[in-house]
């Protein structure tokens, strides 16, 4: 069967519409609203979860002696007695999807170098490079860390550790040595498998300098594979593994092909071993090492993926011929996310590089082109990106055949109207099918803390331009005021009312819990909130999970994000602890302390200065200045170089010590001084008069321009 002769099949139905004829069908389950759907799923936990778990026929070779064993947070236990596999659900569509003549990945490069991946290859090489890790002596449970772009082989790497239960954890090569061996040095991996470099606006970015720190100071590390990235000639990959040596070549690594590999299978582990660790920081102390679980990882991104944000199985008659797109870096939760799409057997299309060219030769094209030259049918990218094609004047018309784009998909901060209306206005303007006259946005909101999305999109629902359209099934999410009370058409702090399967298992190194429980279930009383459908239980059930961001919930169920509500730094999606950037500014010898605030907010121009106190007799000079962004740029990444620096006599800070991040931040959008502040908590509270003229001017120049 091809594509030509499956092209008449049935109109499309939307995959939240087959799931819910699923439910009628087999439980005799109907609902008359989206609505009345939610509160069954956020309050019937173990009957939405197992319909999950049936919906898809996900496999165990034991039985689960329970849906959800006890209802805790944190410390909820999904599905004892069951066993996963993430890369088993993978390899589920090996044969299917390659006999509908199907690949599993297509990538390209800054560089135009293009690459398909078939699902056989695919399960080929994750096998070989398995059994190479095997040999080196890795064993469940050890650690692996990747430092490697979005490039198929990341692909490989991930399913080939997690397949013999060891714990993959991923950065991204455009962050520097420092924020690297934060995350890093907790974790202790055993195995280390990188790049010799990285290309990136144009420009190659050799990192093999890295590679060799962070092998010098990671002594646990025992082997390291070297996947040959900026290399073209046989010369120049012998080059890079000598300067890496000793090491394995990743192409050495996966490509043996034998009856051992062809026998391969990836081992049956309990629901909730450890899958992978990602990081995500607050605003003090080294980034979180967050560690997920299979099972809770792979059911809930089935539930988001497909049911949610509509993107189906690609040899499935219904969305027959399925590419799924979502431009991330290795460094997001949303590589995680693109990932997943071989969850559900759908090809998945991945881009490495910038999305808007050079910074000499600035083009927002880029990602539609390859959109159309490889006939993408869900392109996501975070809002950021949207917003610069609009600023940029892109013109969709020009940027080849996008007929096959069916969905648009946004996460990482608040997506404006003005750029959802760019969006929707461009695809009417070029619109092949019923579909693209009024395109459907997939506005997602969650986090790298779970995994996952709590608020989403739902094909069925209207949509308004700046919203997103719901909460997602099995999240019960609630907007709630300063009294801890649930709140309509109000903007309150974005709480999770009850466990979802791929919350936190725990914390790397977190004795007792308290940095988990410190991050997400200390703001409210234990059993606040806690009954399914509302009320309060003992304070043995725990607490709620608030998560850090503003939330307006309105009256037909949509919602919007509004920003943080916490002190951490989101830019372009990507999410780092004020306290990684002054580790790195206030290692200079010329500051003293420094303090950053990130304003992003919905409708407003993302801005984030960044406030220094310099030793006595220093002034702030375009030196100086290029000293400080160039001190981030190297430690942390380009996308945390702040957009302005100031020089002030003092940081504002409590009685305590601590920095007043959050109130200054809501002093710059526009919030009253009386309102933010507590003079009288301030260790110096004379400081605040400059605070509050820069706020003025802020606002006064946001307001006229």
């Amino acid at each position: 069967m091809n594509m030509a002769t499956d092209s008449t099949h049935a109109p499309y139905l939307p995959q939240i519409r087959l799931y819910q004829d699923w439910l009628a069908r087999e439980r005799g389950l109907h609902f008359d609203s989206y609505d009345v759907l939610w509160r069954w799923s956020t309050t019937e936990l173990e009957a939405f979860w197992q319909s999950i778990w049936d919906y898809f026929e996900l496999h165990s070779p034991t039985v689960a002696t329970a849906v959800l064993e006890k209802n805790v947070m944190p410390g909820a236990r999904w599905f004892p007695g069951a066993q996963a596999n993430y890369a088993q659900q993978v390899f589920r569509h090996v044969q299917a999807a390659h006999a509908a003549g199907f690949p599993a990945v297509i990538a390209r490069n800054e560089k135009g170098r293009h690459t398909e991946l078939s699902w056989p290859e695919l399960r080929r090489q994750v096998a070989a490079l398995a059994l190479h890790l095997q040999a080196q002596g890795v064993q469940p449970g050890d650690r692996v860390a990747a430092y490697l772009p979005n490039v198929p082989e990341a692909m490989v790497a991930f399913l080939a550790v997690v397949s013999i239960g060891a714990v993959w954890s991923i950065c991204a090569p455009d962050m520097g040595t420092n924020a690297v061996l934060d995350r890093f040095r907790q974790i202790e991996p055993v195995v280390l498998i990188a790049c010799d470099g990285v290309t990136y606006g144009h420009k190659d970015h050799d990192r093999l300098g890295v590679v060799a720190e962070l092998r010098a100071a990671l002594p646990t590390v025992r082997h390291v594979v070297l996947h040959t990235n900026l290399a073209n000639t046989e010369d120049e990959r012998s080059a890079a593994l000598m300067r890496a040596a000793p090491c394995e070549s990743f192409a050495q690594a996966t490509a043996r092909d034998d009856a051992e590999v062809a026998a391969f299978e990836p081992m049956w582990l309990p629901f909730d071993h450890p899958l992978w660790i990602v990081y995500s920081s607050g605003t003090t102390g080294l980034p979180k090492p967050i560690v997920h679980g299979h099972g809770g990882t792979v059911i809930v991104a089935l539930a988001l993926k497909i049911i949610h944000n509509d993107v189906g199985c690609s040899y499935h008659p219904n969305s027959w011929g399925e590419r799924y797109h979502w431009y991330s870096s290795t460094g997001w939760v949303m590589w995680n996310a693109q990932v997943s799409g071989l969850l559900n057997g759908t090809t998945c299309v991945i881009y490495d590089g910038n999305p808007g060219g050079s910074k000499e030769r600035p083009d927002w094209t880029t990602l539609w082109r390859f959109a159309a030259e490889t006939g993408v049918t869900f392109f996501g990218a975070g809002a950021a990106f949207y917003a610069n094609c609009l600023k940029a004047g892109v013109d969709l018309s020009t940027c080849g055949d996008l007929s096959s784009v069916r969905a648009l998909g946004t996460t990482g901060s608040p997506l404006s109207e003005d750029a959802q209306r760019w969006g929707t206005t461009q695809f009417a303007s070029i619109a092949a099918n019923e579909d693209q006259k009024d395109i459907w946005w997939c506005n997602i909101s969650g986090g790298t803390d779970f995994a996952g999305a709590f608020i989403g999109g739902n094909r069925e629902l209207p949509q308004t331009p700046g919203r997103m359209q719901c909460r997602l099934m099995g999240c019960a999410v609630e907007s709630w005021n300063e009294q801890g009370q649930p709140v309509l058409d109000e903007v309150g702090e974005l709480v999770c009312t009850q466990p979802i399967p791929s919350m936190p298992l725990y914390f790397i190194g977190d004795t007792n819990h308290q940095r988990l429980i410190g991050s997400y279930f200390d703001m409210y009383p234990a059993g606040h909130g806690r009954a399914p459908g509302g009320g309060d239980l003992d304070a043995s059930a725990g607490a709620v999970w608030r998560h850090g961001d503003w939330l307006r919930i309105f009256p037909d169920g949509s919602c919007v994000i509004y920003g943080r509500s916490d002190a951490t730094i989101n830019r372009h999606g990507l999410r780092m602890g004020t306290s990684e950037l002054y580790s790195a500014v206030e290692a200079l010898p010329e500051v003293l302390d420094s303090m950053v605030v990130d304003l992003e907010y919905l409708g407003r121009e993302s801005y984030m200065p960044l406030f220094v106190v310099l030793r006595p007799g220093l002034t702030l000079d375009e030196a100086l200045r290029a000293k400080i962004t160039g001190a981030i740029r190297i430690a942390l990444s380009p996308r945390f170089v702040p957009d302005e620096v100031f020089q002030v006599e003092e940081i504002p800070r409590t009685l305590s010590g601590k920095k007043q991040e959050l109130p200054i931040k809501k002093l710059m959008l526009g919030q009253p001084l009386e309102k933010v502040i507590n003079r009288e908590a301030m260790a110096n509270p004379g400081c605040l008069d400059w605070y509050v003229r820069l706020a003025q001017d802020h606002l006064a120049r946001t307001a006229a321009g």
